[in-house]
């Protein structure tokens, strides 16, 4: 028996459970049901493994929850293999899937600390070029970026329609006001939604999500996660995507169970065809900045009005209130923003930005998103009533460097053959194995009906 004056043990995979069932209004009883398999965790300064290990799980419980009610089955989480999911599910054979990074891309020394450019996408480099006026050359652009301040450079990039982050330290965040709206905001925003105009269909056996139809309007990467994620327990997933848009390095592993279609929404037709799809949707998952829809006359509002009933769940970077309510971002820069890099740099000892081993943040968000539209479909079924969830990147952030430091593990190596279910994958680029599924319920598989494949495959329509 343990002396009552020794400090409890960390536990940072319950308390991250806690806090996301919680956060979605889940019954605290429900936690019990949950065991977790494994040790290893991925080597950083925070319990990322164990963020990884817990939103799993919580899909998990609002799975359960919404197939069997009150007979809801236990949830088992393998902590490896959440962890594998959150680096990428696919080792292509026979072919090579395209660099993560474009070569502009990545953290820059000033004088006065780091900032990052994200440049993945042209409009992002080009914006990203004009402001420090040189060609597409890494040298050029460092010794650019060298005769800037931090805070200005950042602010030029970002008023020029790129996006960049200062390395900034969790002091220096907590004090900054938008650290101090996201520190302020809950980890989901929840509002009702309009009442159902349709019954409710039957919930078929082992495969609940069956007959769903799920609009998808998310590019990299906590949105396609989401999506992904409800493939996976036999929703239609519909990925609408701009003629222009490509991704190509996360696609392999994001559109997996998904059919991929093209609309221009800034074509009257565009608009007029996707209100049409909205209007048979089941749950609408988007990943637009906070002002995009309503600029297309698709805001809150207007899409109850369209789908009576609507699950509607909704992500941004940087946080829904505060002066970057609308600021582009993505993981790797909100890492920086939120003092994430500079304390793994600290830790570590190193002398430049020490990220997460993982973009954790987007892939802990899409698990988030998937238990946020579960937990959606749950309360249309139990009220007859659609709702509105909401969260960030920059709240996830939050509920990481909230959790205590995790008890010593294994570090997690690279993927083994048997962490790979059996056979390949026929891939729209190619054969590939793909890891076995993280979360096991009994009677309900996760398992993806379509091959991961190319945007703009299929047609827009149900």
């Amino acid at each position: 028996m343990p002396s009552p004056l020794s400090a409890p043990t960390p536990d940072p995979f319950s308390d991250a459970l806690a806090a996301a069932w919680a956060g979605l209004g889940g019954d605290p009883a429900r936690l019990g049901a949950v065991r977790q398999a494994g040790g290893q965790s991925l080597p950083s300064a925070f319990a990322v493994s164990d963020l990884a290990a817990a939103s799993v799980a919580t899909v998990g419980l609002a799975l359960a929850d919404y197939a069997a009610g009150g007979g809801a089955p236990p949830v088992l989480v393998d902590r490896r293999l959440a962890s594998l999911w959150f680096g990428t599910s696919l080792k292509a054979q026979g072919w090579t899937p395209p660099p993560v990074w474009d070569p502009i891309a990545g953290d820059y020394p000033m004088a006065d600390g780091w900032i990052r450019l994200h440049t993945n996408a042209p409009h992002h480099r080009d914006a990203a070029l004009a402001v420090l006026g040189v060609a597409a050359d890494r040298t050029a652009v460092a010794g650019a970026v060298a005769g800037w301040r931090g805070a200005e450079l950042e602010a030029a990039v970002v008023d020029r329609g790129g996006c960049a982050a200062l390395m900034r330290s969790r002091a220096d965040w907590l004090a900054h006001p938008q650290g101090q709206a996201v520190a302020a905001e809950p980890l989901f925003w929840r509002e009702d939604g309009a009442a159902s105009d349709r019954p409710e269909r039957a919930i078929p056996a082992g495969r609940p999500l069956a007959g769903l139809k799920v609009l998808d309007l998310t590019r990299v990467l906590a949105g396609p996660v989401a999506t992904r994620v409800l493939a996976g327990f036999g929703a239609d997933v519909l990925r609408i995507d701009p003629p222009f848009w490509d991704e190509p390095a996360v696609l392999p592993d994001t559109t997996l169970g998904k059919r991929c279609a093209r609309l221009d929404l800034r074509l009257p037709e565009g608009r007029a065809r996707l209100a049409a799809l909205l209007g048979q949707a089941d749950v609408m998952v988007h990943g637009y900045r906070s002002d995009a829809l309503e600029r297309l006359g698709l805001g809150p509002a207007a899409r109850q009005a369209i789908r009576p009933g609507l699950v509607d769940v909704s992500l941004d970077a940087y946080g829904w209130t505060g002066p970057w309510a609308r600021r582009r971002g993505f993981d790797s820069l909100v890492q920086m923003s939120c003092g994430i890099a500079e304390a793994g740099m600290r830790a570590y000892g190193t002398d430049r930005p020490k990220p997460l081993p993982v973009q954790a943040l987007d892939h802990a968000a899409g698990y988030l998103l998937a238990a946020a539209a579960l937990r959606g479909l749950a309360l249309r079924r139990a009220t007859g009533r659609g709702s509105l969830w909401r969260t960030s990147l920059a709240r996830v952030a939050e509920l990481l460097v909230s959790l205590p430091a995790a008890a010593p593990s294994d570090q997690l190596g690279a993927a083994e053959a048997q962490d790979y279910a059996p056979g390949l994958e026929q891939t729209g680029w190619g054969p590939a194995h793909r890891l076995r599924p993280p979360l096991l319920i009994p009677g309900l598989p996760m398992a993806w009906a379509r091959p991961a494949g190319p945007l703009g495959m299929t047609e827009a329509a149900w």
